[in-house]
């Protein structure tokens, strides 16, 4: 009877926007950043030294170069930090509308494929603290220039991989799939070539002193992970299997050179040299997470499982429902699906665990570096957290390290409760790509540089 009575309720109702369609929020969103990207365009223009010199350059573009220089670790200030997460918050808002209505994969494979991509940028980041990189190129992996730079290659193997195999999405059949492989995969190949032609090879002149083993070794272990990767993700869309295959494979290669600094460390910049490779950070930092994130996926796979085999997705409403219709139907929807198992059945999906294992992997990260290894903080905001923390030691009298167990459990905290909201949260079909955005925007203040600092920790730079 409650059924038919949440049928007859969700009929009777206005429907969803469809997703070819933006909303007035949206529509808004788009023309307010028309309208900046004009307006800084001709101050650029028409008052360069007052726009650039003394507004711009000062709070963005210096500390870029400061930091890609011999002195490294420029810290942020509150000024270029406002703007990073303003422009995280209208990127989020605009992307989600132009993704929607291209009509962009938003699924779990997708999550799969840019947690790949967000792991890439600390891998290369670290190579930039290691010196690896010429200093023509250091700026490109630098905050925010690395994820701009990353994007950038992040748009084109979607283009190349869409345009090369994307008529094929959907298909089945063997015949199909050998259409793909002859189309795509030569190609992911050439691009992965090009990626290291570019962006490493150059570095080999700069360091005549390095031994090359490892370093070519990861560059032949890329392309089995290209090939292997290509082969496991058979049936994936077009674009998210190439961007799946090139993120993977790339990491590789630049693990391959994290491998080749242990075994022959070059010399850098700063004078840094590397005396140990501790290990015992890994399980702290890595460790703790995935013990964390493997207990959550146990206590919520039974029931996202279910999910699944009513068609449905945790916590996304069914497809033209509103979420004020949802809503208003009161105890009508307390026995569906989607109400019943989304709790439990989010636990167990990519998005979460990445969420999840990335916010604490940065905690336990700066913990360990900052208490243990005498690292330093960069953020204004968790350096703030921190010398409270170090004011809570003295008054307690603790005299091990200097206040970041508090920023770890602030973290624990704060993922503690994106994960009670997305457990809680119901969103529309269209807003999926809003919810992936968001989850992709934490992925990069949380995952980046949690890899980043476990990375410095284990290469010793």
């Amino acid at each position: 009877m409650s059924t038919n009575a949440l049928e007859e309720h969700l009929e009777n109702a206005q429907p969803a926007l469809p997703d070819s369609a933006y909303s007035v929020y949206e529509k808004i969103a788009l023309w307010a950043v028309l309208v900046l990207i004009a307006a800084v365009v001709s101050g650029l223009v028409l008052a360069n030294e007052t726009v650039w010199d003394e507004g711009l350059k000062p709070i963005v573009w210096d500390p870029v170069t400061k930091d890609a220089g011999a002195a490294g670790d420029a810290g942020y200030s509150p000024e270029n930090t406002s703007i990073y997460t303003a422009s995280m918050l209208v990127s989020v808002i605009i992307l989600q509308a132009l993704f929607r209505k291209a009509n962009l994969p938003c699924d779990d494979r997708m999550t799969l494929a840019l947690v790949v991509w967000v792991c890439l940028a600390p891998v290369m980041r670290v190579l930039e603290d290691a010196d690896f990189f010429s200093a023509e190129m250091d700026v490109l992996f630098i905050s925010p220039l690395i994820h701009l730079h990353l994007a950038a290659w992040l748009i084109g193997i979607a283009i190349l991989s869409q345009w090369l195999a994307g008529k094929w999405d959907g298909a089945t059949t063997d015949r199909d799939e050998q259409k793909v492989r002859l189309a795509l995969l030569p190609s992911l190949m050439i691009a992965l070539m090009f990626h290291w032609g570019l962006l490493y090879q150059p570095a080999y002149i700069v360091h005549d002193e390095m031994g090359q083993v490892w370093a070519m070794g990861g560059l032949l272990a890329a392309f089995v992970m290209l090939l292997w990767s290509f082969i496991k993700t058979r049936h994936w869309p077009a674009i998210t299997r190439g961007l799946f295959t090139f993120g993977a494979a790339s990491v590789v290669l630049g693990l391959g050179h994290w491998a080749q600094f242990l075994a022959t460390p070059w010399a850098q910049e700063s004078g840094r040299v590397l005396e140990t490779t501790p290990i015992w950070p890994l399980f702290v930092v890595l460790g703790i997470p995935a013990v964390v994130c493997f207990f959550m996926y146990r206590a919520g796979v039974e029931d996202l499982h279910q999910l699944k085999l009513t068609g449905h997705e945790a916590g996304v409403l069914p497809v033209g429902v509103r979420l004020d219709t949802w809503e208003d139907a009161g105890d009508l929807t307390k026995n569906h699906p989607v109400q019943l198992l989304s709790k439990k059945g989010l636990l167990a999906t990519p998005m979460v665990l990445a969420m999840v294992f990335g916010q604490l992997c940065d905690g336990f990260a700066t913990m360990v570096g900052i208490d243990s290894f005498g690292y330093g903080e960069k953020h204004p905001v968790s350096d703030a957290v921190i010398q409270y923390g170090g004011r809570l030691n003295d008054s307690w009298g603790i005299e091990y390290g200097e206040g970041a167990w508090l920023f770890t459990l602030v973290k624990a905290g704060l993922i503690g409760a994106i994960v009670w909201l997305f457990s809680e949260m119901k969103v529309e079909q269209r807003q999926r790509h809003l919810r992936l955005l968001i989850v992709l925007a934490v992925l990069i203040v949380g995952l980046a540089p949690g890899l980043r600092d476990i990375g410095r920790l284990t290469l010793g730079v």
